[in-house]
């Protein structure tokens, strides 16, 4: 049985947005329709493909909360705006595509709420057999993430399994000093190696995950891979 939420309590979506025309509309109303309260924050980081058009509709949504990046600046310099804005007791970080599944907010929320956890990440790769429509990504992605979560361990001294996953939830007082430096991708390990040398209990659950390919819109690529690895040397030594 969950643990029941308090009655004030509030969920910060920080969602950043480029180029998701396709699927921004219908991930929002995904997210929307989970029976949490919440703010749904939008970043839209210089998209050009007709996003911006579709924020400022959304915008109307009393939920909702939007933001402009006039030039493409990164995910990181996406997720830092929405951050800096988040008013929620909890943050959870959701991609604009329809890779993660915002269902499993409540089971990303129970060890937070039960005061078990201070930062819950969600793994593609701890299968429940239970969840219905999990997937992996094409295999040298599946490959890089193991390679990159193994890298990131070594340095970071933790455990995880999905280092690189989209869905990190924390509670809003661990964000509230971690300075974003990245500008890209490289913010996954980032986070990753600044929580870990921060007091906090981090936890990973299972969580259901389509992956998607490039010609559906998927934007990191082999280079975000080296980026990464210089990242996680970087971040275990320099904040």
């Amino acid at each position: 049985m969950p643990a029941p939420l308090p009655n004030d309590f509030l969920l910060s979506v920080v969602m950043p947005v480029y180029n998701e025309r396709a699927t921004l509309r219908a991930v929002v109303a995904a997210v929307r329709a989970v029976p949490v309260r919440k703010e749904v924050i939008l970043v839209d980081d210089g998209s050009r493909d007709g996003s911006r058009e579709i924020l400022d509709e959304l915008a109307s949504l009393p939920d909702v909360r939007t933001f402009v990046h006039e030039q493409n600046r990164g995910k990181g310099a996406a997720l830092k705006t929405g951050f800096s804005q988040a008013r929620g007791d909890v943050v959870v970080i959701q991609d604009a595509d329809l890779e993660y599944d915002p269902n499993d907010y409540p089971l990303l929320l129970e060890p937070i709420v039960r005061g078990e956890a201070d930062v819950v990440y969600g793994s593609r790769f701890l299968i429940d057999d239970s969840k219905q429509g999990h997937d992996h990504d094409q295999w040298y992605h599946y490959l890089g993430n193991r390679m990159l979560t193994f890298a990131s361990n070594l340095f970071t001294g933790l455990n995880l399994t999905d280092m690189e996953t989209c869905y990190k939830c924390c509670r809003r007082e661990v964000l509230a000093d971690i300075v974003i430096k990245s500008r890209r991708f490289t913010v996954e390990p980032e986070l990753t190696a600044k929580l870990a040398r921060r007091p906090v209990r981090i936890f990973e659950v299972p969580i259901r995950y389509r992956g998607r390919n490039y010609s559906d819109g998927k934007k990191i690529t082999w280079r975000d891979g080296l980026a990464a690895i210089w990242a996680i040397v970087r971040y275990r030594f320099v904040d």
